[in-house]
């Protein structure tokens, strides 16, 4: 599984009105981007386990999803319409040790 040590963003902090990216997003893009490993993603469907460490107790595991995924959609080069499976977990911690995890595979059902 592969760690980003990033704070993930919300969908209403990384997009307003219909689908224009925010200066917030912007920003998340280029804290996450230089910390994507090079790796090959598999042909087909595709399942993804997502792990976000977040210091707030407020934070939807699912609002969380879209900014990063986007991220990893545009820097892998593949359409996130290929997921068919997620996995999505959401753990406490400490105000400043926010986490990111996750691991793309082939689908199998």
């Amino acid at each position: 599984m592969i760690k980003i040590n990033a704070k993930a963003i919300s969908v209403n902090k990384a997009y307003r009105g219909r689908r224009y990216a925010t200066n917030d997003l912007k920003d998340f893009k280029m804290e996450i981007l230089w910390q994507l490993p090079k790796m090959k993603i598999p042909d087909g469907k595709l399942e993804v386990k997502y792990i976000f460490g977040c210091s707030s107790k407020g934070s939807d595991g699912d609002n969380l999803i879209k900014a990063f995924q986007d991220c990893l959609s545009e820097f892998y080069n593949f359409n996130d319409n290929k997921i068919y499976k997620w996995i999505v977990e959401k753990v406490d911690v400490q105000k400043g040790n926010e986490f990111i995890k996750f691991e793309i595979k082939q689908y199998e059902k």
